[in-house]
């Protein structure tokens, strides 16, 4: 039972990525901005989305060193802000949308978790099971969606703190894009996955109604 978990959770991880990224660009594309779809990124196709690191050793690394929960990320999806029909607010709606996605997911899922475990149908093994595969999809997508909020290069939060610093802040912008990467591993191992984790668990909590 516990190799069926692990599995379905690493599934439920892949395409959560995947979701959130043809989130971001499908509401490119319908801000004007056709650059995702001509390169075939608008696809459930978990091959046109991988990333070398974020997609696959970043997640051996944490299963390695026995997180209990893995994240990563897809390659992000190509944009050109300027094909934008709202110049202002486009970025910002197209960053948005990835980790709005998820949150989306998640909710459904942890609502239709909650209306299940409270159902008479919930006497037999086989629903609980169904339930817990439930949870799992809307803890992750609760995690996805936090994870992706957090304000360190590549991740979505990043572009939405560049869109409201202040004039003058470019050396903030050059030095976060630069060492980015760096940041978001000693963020995730220095202890920031375990309070994502907890602010996941606490969410799902709060949807499905059940314990943490």
């Amino acid at each position: 039972m516990e190799i069926i978990i692990t599995i379905f959770s690493l599934i439920v991880l892949l395409f959560s990525i995947i979701i959130h990224e043809l989130a971001h660009g499908s509401v490119a594309y319908s801000l004007g901005d056709p650059t995702a779809k001509y390169e075939g990124r608008l696809t459930l196709n978990p091959l046109k989305h991988l990333d070398m690191f974020g997609s696959i050793i970043l997640p051996l690394l944490l299963f390695i060193s026995g997180s209990p929960v893995l994240v990563g990320w897809a390659k992000p999806v190509p944009i050109n802000p300027y094909n934008f029909k709202d110049q202002k607010w486009g970025t910002l709606k197209v960053s948005i949308a990835g980790p709005a996605t998820n949150f989306c997911i998640a909710v459904i899922f942890g609502l239709l978790a909650r209306v299940l475990n409270s159902s008479l149908f919930m006497q037999s093994a086989q629903m609980s099971f169904f339930v817990e595969l439930l949870s799992i999809v809307a803890i992750y997508n609760f995690l996805w969606a936090l994870f992706n909020l957090v304000p360190i290069p590549p991740l979505d939060g990043s572009w939405i703190l560049f869109r409201f610093l202040p004039q003058g802040s470019e050396k903030i912008k050059m030095f976060m894009q630069q060492y980015g990467l760096l940041l978001l591993v000693l963020f995730i191992f220095s202890g920031g996955l375990q309070g994502l984790s907890y602010l996941a668990n606490l969410l799902y909590h709060l949807t499905a109604g059940l314990p943490i």
